[in-house]
């Protein structure tokens, strides 16, 4: 008798005929069922896990990059005649130029930077205030084109721009006046006189960080030189590259460029220590959820046994009719893949939709926990954010529909092997 070709039509009908259990039979059914929505929900966690993680780096190394120095470039500290130690740049606009030449750098900004206090009326906020010219300011993507700007970032020369964390903290808004308060101020013969001088309000922009817009205020160049007594000097040069993933690659040729007392401080300096603990908990996350998937998986093993047990009378007259192990093998691992598959499927669409409408989920979260759910100051960014990738999908299908294969093999086994006399003998 000739053979008959693997996953032939009469086996996939009675796959079939055995997922569709009698009421009878209905342990088997309620099993299966228990197996596709364990199989559903634990690849729709996963997916969902996966965007939320992909969108968190994404967003959290964006804001970096969209509203910080790729490259700080400083000097080592030298003693001036005083006896003090001095880190200022006064050749700056010569090392940025130096900085611009080398390929791969398209902006090198001198910067004043410096610690003050800002205050209006009654309301005072410790600010970090950076000196940059209008020029460079522009060329900051999360600053300069922040979706939630207030007023006019071409006036920024006549006052400051501010962050909109240290406008809510102070009460700001637009056309307002506000006091930087400097404790290194005027030396007297009484002592040293905090420096106190007056800005209006020109802008106000989101950088999507919580630390940033909340503790960031922009001052002219020039300004912020006479106000920090740093005339004719810089405290750093900001660099920001074509390519801030390869950045570590260029610090050598930008060091040379510098000059010989140039130090070089990269974002992943600045934030390395947090992207590891964040790659170091995707994969903790992802074991735990790959686990949870196999735990789901294995829900299908205890389907496909009781479904062996009950056909037993069943496999044992079509073993005498003809039928061999590997077609009763393969109607059984068709009963347990067609399991997998629809729960991968289902759990799939549901992943992905969780992914794409992902505020509006937040956001119904958030009106039945009565708000307060997401602290931007203690989650750095201001909603939950996530990002589908068609690598992360193919991932979770993957672990899922092998794991799902791989256990129905020892139950479809068990019933190939099945010796039909001992399968018919009490029937």
């Amino acid at each position: 008798m000739a053979a008959t070709a693997p996953f032939s039509r009469f086996e996939w009908m009675i796959a079939w005929r055995y997922l569709r259990a009698r009421r009878a039979e209905g342990g088997v059914s309620v099993m299966t069922w228990i197996s596709l929505l364990g199989i559903t929900l634990a690849v729709f966690a996963l997916i969902a896990t996966l965007a939320v993680r992909s969108g968190f780096r994404t967003e959290f190394v964006d804001t970096i990059l969209g509203s910080n120095a790729h490259v700080t470039i400083y000097q080592s500290a030298e003693v001036t005649e005083r006896g003090q130690l001095d880190r200022s740049i006064h050749d700056y606009d010569a090392m940025a130029d130096r900085l611009r030449e080398v390929d791969g750098v398209i902006r090198a900004a001198p910067l004043v930077k410096g610690q003050v206090m800002a205050n209006l009326r009654q309301s005072n906020a410790g600010v970090e205030v950076f000196g940059i010219s209008l020029e460079n300011l522009k060329t900051i993507p999360r600053i300069a084109r922040s979706e939630t700007a207030q007023g006019d970032i071409d006036r920024f020369d006549e006052g400051v721009a501010i962050g909109s964390g240290v406008a809510r903290e102070i009460g700001a808004v637009v056309g307002d006046k506000i006091k930087l308060i400097s404790p290194n101020g005027v030396k007297t013969a009484f002592g040293t006189s905090p420096r106190v001088k007056s800005y209006e309000v020109v802008y106000i922009f989101t950088a999507g960080r919580y630390d940033i817009d909340r503790t960031r205020v922009y001052l002219p160049f020039a300004e912020a030189q006479s106000y920090f007594n740093r005339e004719g000097r810089a405290s750093e040069i900001e660099v920001m590259v074509e390519e801030p993933e390869a950045v570590d690659l260029m610090a050598l040729e930008l060091i040379r460029a510098a000059g010989e007392r140039a130090l070089v401080w990269t974002w992943r300096d600045s934030s390395g220590g947090f992207l590891r603990a964040l790659e170091i908990e995707d994969n903790v996350m992802f074991i735990i959820l790959s686990i949870l998937v196999l735990i789901a998986a294995m829900n299908i093993v205890s389907g496909l046994i009781m479904l062996v047990k009950n056909k037993g009378k069943d496999i044992g007259i079509l073993r005498t009719m003809g039928l061999t192990e590997g077609s009763v093998l393969r109607v059984f691992f068709i009963c347990g893949a067609f399991t997998g598959v629809i729960g991968t499927l289902l759990g799939v669409i549901l992943g992905c939709l969780f992914a794409i409408y992902i505020d509006q989920v937040f956001s119904f979260v958030n009106y039945i926990a009565g708000g307060g759910v997401w602290d931007p100051a203690v989650r750095g960014i201001y909603q939950l954010p996530a990002e589908l990738r068609f690598e992360d999908v193919i991932k979770a299908i993957s672990l899922s529909l092998g794991l799902s294969f791989v256990v129905t093999i020892f139950p479809a086994r068990r019933a190939a092997r099945m010796n039909p006399v001992e399968a018919l003998r009490y029937e």
